[in-house]
């Protein structure tokens, strides 16, 4: 099974869809290079220069095999909703006119049609191909489990790519430029002075497992933290059912003194609470 059949809506298959809204030019016809834009919501925003050149010298060798297709916008411009890693490199040919397939379809779907064109290929970065994860659960309001199954992916590559959008957008850029691998984001994913770390390891080419060595004991200390006493989740429980709301009890650091939080849903619980708390 192919990637564009793993996402079940192929790219072609979204921009092939009707929209009674607007009429589709049918064809390939020529336009000139000036007169394309990207599209600001394109997620991919990496584009290696030694790939670009690759790809120009085989369009100036072969032709643009496959055309770029855009949607017609204001004064005579069009904005790109799939191809424009080969509109670029038809600007490093110094081409004027380069071929497009033009169609009218919603801002919604051409964001959807840039995502699934990132998530089919291949060479995306970790957070890259996360913002396109991100994206498409926004557009199709899914859950990350139903976004695995449309694109062919284990519900747990899924949310350990979306967590790398948890870290600061300087070490994102860092994993971008191919400074730090997935495997040391991960690893920083809610460590404090994650940027001084991410730095640590660049300058001393620290490798993954050393990484995870030197954060896993603060990870391991917040797990304690976390983890909560079964008398205390008990006692919590004891009260929910007395007072009829949540409750949850929290004790300091050395345990002599804490907070009895209670939870209300609507006004007429707190109005019943207030009440009962006055008796």
């Amino acid at each position: 099974m192919n990637k564009e059949n793993k996402l079940g809506m192929g790219l072609g298959a979204l921009l092939s869809k009707s929209n009674n809204s607007s009429e589709n030019i049918n064809g390939v016809q020529k336009i000139n290079i000036s007169q394309i834009i990207p599209n600001p919501a394109q997620p991919r925003k990496n584009f290696k220069n030694e790939e670009l050149k690759e790809l120009s010298s085989s369009i100036k060798n072969q032709g643009l095999i496959q055309p770029i297709i855009v949607k017609p916008i204001s004064n005579g411009q069009f904005q790109i909703i799939a191809g424009e890693r080969r509109w670029r490199a038809c600007q490093l040919n110094g081409m004027h006119e380069v071929d497009c397939v033009i169609k009218n379809i919603n801002d919604t779907s051409i964001l959807e049609a840039a995502l699934i064109e990132n998530i089919q290929r291949e060479d995306l970065n970790v957070i890259e191909e996360a913002n396109a994860y991100k994206g498409l659960i926004n557009i199709k309001s899914i859950s990350n489990e139903n976004l695995a199954k449309l694109i062919g992916k284990s519900p747990s590559h899924v949310s350990n790519i979306l967590r790398l959008l948890e870290l600061d957008p300087k070490i994102q850029k860092m994993v971008i430029e191919g400074e730090l691998s997935m495997g040391h984001a991960r690893a920083l994913i809610g460590v404090p002075n994650a940027i001084y770390k991410a730095n640590e390891i660049i300058e001393k080419k620290l490798s993954v497992r050393q990484v995870e060595k030197i954060t896993s004991e603060f990870k391991k200390n917040k797990t304690k933290k976390t983890l909560k006493d079964p008398n205390i989740i008990d006692l919590e429980k004891e009260l929910s059912d007395k007072i009829g709301l949540k409750t949850s009890i929290q004790f300091n650091e050395s345990g002599s003194s804490g907070s009895l939080t209670l939870y209300y849903s609507d006004l007429n619980q707190l109005d019943d609470l207030m009440k009962r708390l006055k008796k």
